[in-house]
């Protein structure tokens, strides 16, 4: 008897017995831990509660086996390190990466993170659930890859020429416009924008906005398109020929934050000073427009909020549902020395 009482003890609860002592069927149980399907707050906080208690853990393994899915997502961008990492590599793809992975986790789901991807890297060995694409940019090799496998793609920031392809809506076009308006309200009357020569959307919409607002109030357009892989060292140099050029300039919006520190370097160089002789603004709010000598003027983008659109509507494509593309929360100025009037 205390053989079979041993044995009894050592017996790894399952998830019937599970269902039996919440009161639940097997299947509701099932959905409680996979998250796919909606259950009851209270009934799911019930369920894990008695899970602990009895020892329950649920089999993933035999999980992904019954529905063929992997229990992973990928959170991918063909940014280089250069631009999208930053300083110690938390930057705006870290960032994004960061909350994505804890919206997965809560999800019942783990997050890969893909390396910035380079021109012939392997990716058949990755084969996740589906794949949130960071501002890729028209016809990306990203997105031309794992929809070629049937991977459900979602991406933060439209896709150029994929509207088919669900995504949170980045503003970026009203937000270039809130930059260059301030610009303006704070004494600028000559305003240069330095984007990136990758056609994403957020530098298309831009560059539309700056079209639009130079025909409306007169100024003489002054754009450059940098190649993203030269990062600071490319901006700095392109940057200080601008100005030198075009010494009319009062005012610069670069999007982009690792142009931006290269603008900074330019300025300083040529012997600009910043506010005073040339106001600086950028688009990330991240370690380099904070640490920057003055510090830059950026856009709170919500990054953590877009992050957690991204994964729920990454969610709804999984499951088969309806992804419609959605709105990022609406961003706002987060003003600094660099365009003091």
């Amino acid at each position: 008897m205390a053989g079979q009482s041993d044995e009894a003890a050592m017996k790894k609860p399952t998830i019937s017995d599970l269902a039996q002592a919440a009161g639940v069927s097997k299947t509701t149980v099932s959905h409680a831990f996979s998250g796919r399907r909606h259950v009851d707050p209270e009934t799911r906080e019930r369920i894990e509660k008695i899970a602990q208690e009895i020892g329950y853990r649920p089999n993933r393994a035999a999980q992904h086996l019954r529905t063929g899915r992997t229990g992973m997502i990928a959170l991918a961008s063909s940014m280089p390190f250069s631009v999208a990492a930053g300083p110690s590599r938390l930057g705006f793809l870290m960032e994004i990466a960061a909350t994505a992975a804890v919206a997965s986790l809560t999800r019942n789901m783990a997050l890969c993170l893909i390396p910035p991807f380079q021109s012939g890297a392997q990716l058949d060995a990755i084969t996740p659930d589906g794949v949130i694409l960071v501002e890729p940019f028209q016809d990306d090799p990203l997105v031309q890859h794992f929809t070629g496998l049937g991977v459900p793609v979602v991406s933060i920031g439209r896709v150029p020429g994929r509207e088919d392809i669900p995504h949170v809506d980045l503003n970026s076009g009203a937000t270039a416009r809130m930059v260059l308006e301030h610009l303006r309200a704070s004494g600028a009357s000559r305003i240069g924008l330095v984007t990136g020569e990758q056609r994403r959307n957020s530098y298309l919409e831009t560059e539309a906005a700056y079209r639009l607002f130079c025909d409306e109030t007169g100024i003489e357009p002054a754009c450059l398109q940098l190649d993203e892989s030269g990062g600071e060292d490319l901006a700095s140099e392109a940057v200080a020929d601008l100005l030198s050029r075009r010494g009319d300039l009062d005012a610069l919006y670069v999007p982009v934050d690792a142009f931006a520190s290269g603008a900074v370097t330019a300025a300083a160089a040529i012997g600009l000073k910043i506010p005073r002789n040339i106001r600086l603004a950028t688009r990330y709010d991240g370690l380099r427009a904070k640490l920057s000598q003055p510090p830059l003027t950026a856009v709170e983008l919500h990054l953590e909020a877009i992050a957690d659109q991204a994964v729920g509507l990454l969610m709804s494509a999984i499951d088969g549902g309806i992804a419609k593309p959605v709105s990022a929360p609406q961003p706002e100025l987060v003003l600094r020395v660099s365009t003091a009037s």
